[in-house]
């Protein structure tokens, strides 16, 4: 056991920093990892059904995890969604895979069997794929969430409706609608117990004061509701799902997060690696130009089904190829829907075996295609042609604000209220259309460009402050300012302390570091907050900003010199405790 979780971890450890610094992702790594330890590789471990059925609770985990961040108003307006889109997306792609099957020569009970099976997605790819990019909030990230969570409610209708599709006496069995029940009960029950059982545990072991205790109960929270779901005939990642969804309103829900998530994180590297180990490569080099085949096949069926959907629900074309990219590939409960068919007679044995090689190959392709997508594809879709900037309007506003977001249009605001003129030049054309619709009048120009600057009025104007938020816009506006208009005052934002000294370094006339004031105003008012006499607060808030001032001019001389910088920081940091021992020492 010791053997197998070292190659576990040291093939984790290994393999994911690199696919994840080649900009493919952390899923990936495991997956590769999972085909060299695997019994296709070099063999370092064999039993792959024992550690994907522990690490299968990865998936539960997560899923437990994405139901405490939604409250329940909030998945009640996500229901056109999860039964619109989510019904669409399994009904359409289902019908389209099995008319494929059918056109090779499949029977019709295997051809349903095997749409609907590879017409699902995998949650425990998704999900990981769209949120190491912080695309869960996107359209794309909640469309496809949407569905999977559609997917898993569907799971057991069609897990009890594949009996129908073999032979007459295999359906004595057990009644479809039985199944459909018991998964019915299964869900009340869950709810229930978590609107009138979970909350009251939590507060009869004491909340975080008994931190082991704490996470004993919100394990048993997570594994027990998926085995009331599993119990049912229900996939157990929707069983946790729910749980987390009925806790996502309580007290506990940050300390549930923080229990869960470190188990959660293992497992589910652990999940992948088992999905890489299940690969037979073998098999699939054996009749590698099928499964290729079959595999790009289902991969473009997919995307292209899911894109088309988004596109329909007005989605726009980078959403809509995420969306359609990440739903691309077939899911972990493909193999039970295959398995099921097989026991049943639905569905031959040699043809389950190619569904789930296709279905793994599907599995590891989506997150390098996903991975280029997001290079290549997705950047250019964003180059939109810029519009041509706007002429500008002869003016003799002694001040120009380049940069009109948020500082730019709070210096704007101020100027008016004294009546002074200003012309503001924004790059943003995004940002032009918004300000202007509030009635603010900004031009959509470049202010590093000398054509536009001066056509600004720089040539006369007193005063040119610099808001731009990206440093290096900013910089060149300066150095542009600087070399064309000599007499002009520059006044410029700083984004932190290298972007100050590089300001400095272009003689810039005055600069206003990001969040530095408000950090002070902040600190004073938590002061006074914790009983420091307001004259104190405010002393000491001064002590620390002229101190931090002058030591940010006195480190212009050497900030290049990492050396150097490191001394002067710890200088500086020892002179500002002399300074508070001082000031608190007298009268």
């Amino acid at each position: 056991m010791l053997v197998t979780l070292v190659a576990l971890l040291a093939a984790a450890t290994i393999a994911v920093p690199l696919t994840r610094r080649s900009g493919l992702g952390s899923v990936l790594g495991y997956l590769i990892a999972g085909l060299i330890i695997g019994p296709s590789g070099l063999r370092l471990v064999t039993d792959v059904e024992q550690i994907a059925n522990v690490a299968s609770l990865g998936v539960v985990m997560l899923l437990f995890l994405i139901g405490l961040e939604l409250r329940p108003r909030r998945l009640w307006i996500m229901r056109r969604a999860v039964f619109g889109l989510g019904f669409a997306q399994v009904a359409v792609t289902a019908v389209c895979l099995g008319g494929l099957a059918l056109a090779v020569g499949v029977r019709p009970p295997s051809a349903a069997v095997l749409g609907a099976g590879l017409a699902l997605s995998s949650t425990a790819i998704v999900l990981p794929l769209l949120g190491e990019r912080d695309l869960l909030t996107s359209p794309a990230g909640r469309d496809a969430f949407a569905v999977l969570l559609f997917q898993d409610l569907a799971f057991i209708p069609l897990v009890a409706l594949v009996p129908l599709l073999a032979s007459g006496h295999a359906v004595a069995g057990g009644l479809p609608w039985l199944d459909v029940a018991k998964g019915l009960a299964a869900i009340v029950l869950i709810l229930g117990g978590g609107r009138y059982l979970m909350r009251p545990l939590f507060r009869a072991i004491g909340g975080a004061s008994s931190p082991e205790l704490f996470t004993t109960a919100a394990l048993l929270i997570v594994t027990g509701t998926a085995l009331v779901a599993q119990a049912a005939g229900l996939s157990p990642s929707l069983g946790a799902f729910l749980a987390g969804v009925m806790l996502s309103d309580s007290e506990y829900r940050h300390e549930l997060q923080a229990d869960i998530a470190p188990f959660e994180n293992t497992l589910l590297g652990f999940f992948f690696i088992s999905v890489g180990m299940s690969a037979d490569l073998h098999a699939a080099m054996a009749d590698a130009r099928s499964l290729a085949a079959a595999t790009v096949t289902l991969l473009v069926v997919k995307t292209v089904i899911a894109f088309i959907l988004a596109r329909l629900t007005r989605c726009d074309r980078t959403n809509a190829i995420r969306f359609g990219l990440a739903l691309a590939q077939a899911s972990e409960f493909s193999f039970v829907l295959l398995g099921a068919a097989v026991a049943v007679g639905a569905l031959s044995a040699d043809l389950a075996a190619l569904a789930t090689l296709i279905s793994a190959a599907s599995m590891l392709a989506t997150p390098i295609l996903f991975a280029l997508s997001e290079q290549f594809l997705i950047p250019r879709l964003r180059r939109a042609p810029e519009p041509d900037f706007d002429t500008i309007e002869p003016s003799d506003a002694p001040v120009i604000v380049a940069g009109f977001g948020r500082m730019g249009q709070i210096v704007g605001r101020v100027l008016r209220m004294h009546g002074i003129a200003f012309t503001a030049l924004e790059q943003d054309a995004g940002q032009v259309d918004v300000v202007r619709r509030f009635g603010a009048k900004v031009y959509y120009g470049d202010a590093a460009r000398p054509d536009v600057l001066r056509a600004a009025g720089a040539d006369h104007a007193k005063l040119l402050v610099v808001a731009l938020d990206d440093m290096e816009r900013n910089l060149r506006t300066v150095e542009t300012a600087k070399r064309n208009h000599p007499n002009l005052t520059v006044l410029s934002r700083a984004r932190n302390r290298r972007h100050a000294h590089l300001l400095m370094d272009r003689n810039v006339d005055g600069l206003v570091r990001d969040t530095f004031h408000s950090s002070l105003r902040l600190a004073e008012l938590s002061l006074t907050a914790l009983g420091v006499e307001p004259e104190a607060a405010a002393r000491a808030i001064a002590l620390f900003r002229d101190h931090d001032e002058a030591n940010l001019i006195a480190a212009h001389a050497n900030y290049r010199d990492e050396a150097q910088m490191i001394q002067s920081t710890q200088q500086a940091a020892e002179e500002l405790t002399a300074l508070f021992e001082a000031d608190r020492e007298s009268p």
